[in-house]
């Protein structure tokens, strides 16, 4: 009875209280009055039995109950929002859309291949593809952002909302520009790593919390000549015209290596990432064309991942 009760406008309001910390601003952002805004949030609140947020003189801050209903508001509103888009893509004569996000080694071919079979068959599905880490991206799948991401989950909040299928783990390699000065060497000591400068993830990504720990557990400290990226044609690149030195799955570089533009060093730094997959909402319909690109990306993870998928 109280889901029945509760309206849009409660969740755009709840969503603009929890970002603006501000019953006056949220209500300008809800395009409402002040006391509008005060009176819907107290009927939330008397519907459910609890308070959402606390008052003070400053603003206002959820408590655990709100921060609870606005997650699902945001998803709520995210799932409206996509649905409208879909209505338009379908009386636009096209087959609907799909939002995918990608960690970097399944985008450089599974999520390509699973594209590509999808558009020759469905020319007309709009599909779109984000590339990050997976916690930002998880963060968007439970935001009804996305529908669908191929990455890991790596802690618990919102796991119980999701969906797992594991499809491969990701070593990762220390890599090169072939002509590098290591690249000659059949043995090499750890050390010498450290006389060259590194390409790295960002400091708040999982993998480089590891790239780090790697070198501690050798006795080494971590590399200070660092670039920051995630961005692989970035990365990629500086490899190629520079001595700098990274780490990557052989996977997320496949066509490099083959091209002799890059190559994988013979040493060992220990650098693992859990398994990554398909990751989806439990107990969410997809949209036709994302449940195409669901369906395609499982047919070519048996191919590509035959132990696993």
């Amino acid at each position: 009875m109280t889901q029945s009760l509760l309206k849009t406008r409660h969740l755009v309001l709840l969503v603009n209280l929890h970002e603006h910390r501000s019953v006056v601003r949220a209500a300008e952002a809800s395009n409402m009055t002040q006391p509008a805004a005060s009176k819907l949030l107290n009927e939330m609140e008397g519907l459910l039995g609890v308070k959402l947020f606390e008052r003070h003189a400053r603003g206002v801050e959820p408590t655990w109950y709100g921060q609870v209903l606005v997650r699902r508001a945001r998803s709520a509103l995210a799932e409206i929002g996509r649905a409208r888009d879909e209505i338009a893509s379908l009386r636009a004569g096209r087959m609907g859309q799909a939002s995918i996000g990608t960690v970097v080694n399944p985008g450089t071919n599974l999520v390509p291949q699973a594209i590509a079979a999808v558009k020759r068959e469905f020319p007309d599905i709009q599909i779109s593809v984000e590339m990050d880490y997976s916690r930002p991206l998880v963060a968007k799948l439970l935001a009804g952002q996305l529908d669908i991401v191929i990455g890991r989950i790596l802690g618990p909040e919102g796991a119980e909302d999701l969906e797992f299928q594991p499809l491969a783990d990701e070593p990762h390699s220390v890599i090169v520009r072939t002509g590098h000065p290591l690249a000659r060497r059949r043995r090499i000591p750890h050390a010498e790593l450290l006389d060259y400068g590194w390409i790295v993830p960002p400091a708040a990504s999982v993998l480089r919390a590891r790239l780090d720990a790697a070198f501690l557990e050798l006795g080494l400290q971590p590399p200070r000549n660092l670039i920051e990226t995630a961005a692989l044609p970035v990365i990629t690149n500086l490899l190629r015209d520079s001595d700098l030195v990274t780490a990557l799955p052989v996977e997320s570089v496949a066509p490099y290596l083959q091209a002799r533009q890059l190559v994988v060093l013979p040493i060992e730094l220990g650098v693992r990432m859990e398994s990554f997959g398909i990751i989806r909402r439990r107990g969410i319909l997809l949209s036709p064309g994302a449940e195409r690109v669901h369906e395609a990306l499982r047919v070519v993870a048996r191919r590509l991942y035959p132990a696993r998928a």
